[in-house]
């Protein structure tokens, strides 16, 4: 692969007293991942420069790397040597897919998390995304008890630190997000007062902030907005192809940002026309028609738009590195092709064409039942709430006050 790239001076990058005996693999591996032919030669050059920052730094061998040491050649400010700072980042990236990076020891706070994880996964059987949120907080609250100094920081744990954290935490984050992260927090405390670490009942001693049922409206569009948004999206490109086929199958069957990256080729299931939906909230998968419509934006990014990878997942990567889609890239790919619309779009995020298409199949007459259904909702309360956006409808259903009624107050008015 090197003779590919450097076809007389490829011994100068094969020689290389750390990277030597790895380049080789490291050009596969860059070319496999789908970076440009070009972009491999401007990263393996930058390499010979990092081989001296190491060696300065006191590295004797590839697998005797710190990931503090290789981080450290990176410039502070990425603008100052863009070059560098991502050819660091991608050989970050290939040793620790390696497993070729040096393993610092645990500090206390991961020891500690570590055993929470455990916890979490064999006595509460959560799930994995659960588990990482809940490990989020705790990893916060070691922070802010400066953790790390001693552990005598838990055992003089009360009140007033307690509170002192979700203060901070409450300047940064919304009351939704700060209601979830305090159950995450009295879960941990409950962990730390089982193992003998806190005293125990300071999980009871943390507020929560109200949220009340239906405090806020689904961020719902025009039906007209989705339908001139989706019009928007330029198709000639496999990025366009991809964002196109994402926000039509949101827009047509109400998928959540989470259910369009689990999308697998096996899911769509041509010859029955369904589409199997993998629910991560209900476990059983959710069986959909598949309409001509998306049929043919899927055909047209499969033989178009998608990288020819190995892996089964419907959505990938159009740029480099290659590889699955995560739920953050679809409100990237939304926000960015909103821009570029020129559309009056409020929202941030994709989830408002789910809002906009329910209340869609309501202004429609389907009932709730079945917008419920189609939506994987659990509880009829969640579909209820869409209910408040169909104003024209409600407005139909309203009761005029009876005769001697106040219009203001509807207080009887008396002579």
């Amino acid at each position: 692969m090197l003779t590919d790239f450097f076809p007389r001076l490829h011994r100068r990058y094969s020689s290389l007293p750390l990277f030597g005996a790895a380049m080789e693999d490291f050009a596969s591996w860059s070319s496999g991942h789908g970076y440009h032919r070009t972009l491999v030669r401007r990263h393996l050059r930058t390499t010979r420069r990092l081989d001296r920052k190491l060696r300065r730094r006191g590295c004797k061998s590839l697998g005797q790397i710190p990931r503090e040491d290789l981080r450290a050649c990176s410039p502070k400010d990425s603008r100052d040597d863009p070059n560098l700072a991502s050819t660091v980042r991608l050989w970050e990236r290939y040793l620790d897919e390696r497993r070729l990076l040096l393993k610092p020891e645990q500090t206390r706070s991961e020891l500690l998390l570590n055993e929470y994880c455990a916890y979490l996964q064999s006595v509460r059987g959560a799930a994995v995304l659960t588990i990482k949120e809940y490990c989020g907080t705790s990893s916060q609250l070691l922070k802010h008890l400066a953790y790390e100094a001693g552990t005598s920081r838990l055992v003089d744990l009360g009140r007033n630190d307690i509170e002192a954290f979700v203060r901070v935490r409450g300047e940064r984050v919304s009351r939704a997000t700060l209601q979830h992260e305090i159950a995450h927090l009295r879960s941990f405390l409950r962990f730390l007062a089982a193992r003998g670490d806190i005293k125990p009942g300071l999980d009871n001693e943390i507020d929560t902030p109200h949220i009340y049922t239906g405090e806020q409206l689904p961020r719902s569009l025009p039906w007209d907005t989705v339908c001139a948004f989706l019009a928007s999206i330029d198709r000639t490109t496999p990025m366009g192809l991809r964002d196109y086929a994402i926000f039509l199958l949101i827009a047509t069957y109400g998928l959540r940002s989470s259910e369009i990256v689990a999308l697998k080729l096996d899911d769509i299931q041509w010859r029955v026309a369904q589409i199997r939906v993998p629910q991560l909230k209900g476990k059983t998968p959710l069986l959909l028609p598949l309409t001509n419509e998306v049929g043919e934006s899927i055909v047209a990014y499969l033989r178009r738009g998608r990288p020819q990878l190995r892996g089964r997942e419907l959505f990938l990567r159009c740029r480099a590195p290659a590889g699955v889609l995560k739920p953050t890239a679809v409100t990237e790919a939304f926000q960015a092709r909103t821009k570029r619309s020129g559309l009056d779009i409020p929202f941030q995020g994709a989830h408002c064409l789910r809002h906009s298409y329910a209340v869609h199949l309501l202004c429609q007459g389907t009932p709730l039942k079945a917008i419920g259904d189609l939506l994987g909702h659990i509880s009829p309360a969640s579909t209820c709430i869409y209910i408040r956006l169909a104003v024209e409808d409600l407005r139909d259903v309203a009761l005029s006050l009876p005769q001697g009624c106040c219009s203001n107050c509807g207080e009887e008015v008396r002579p």
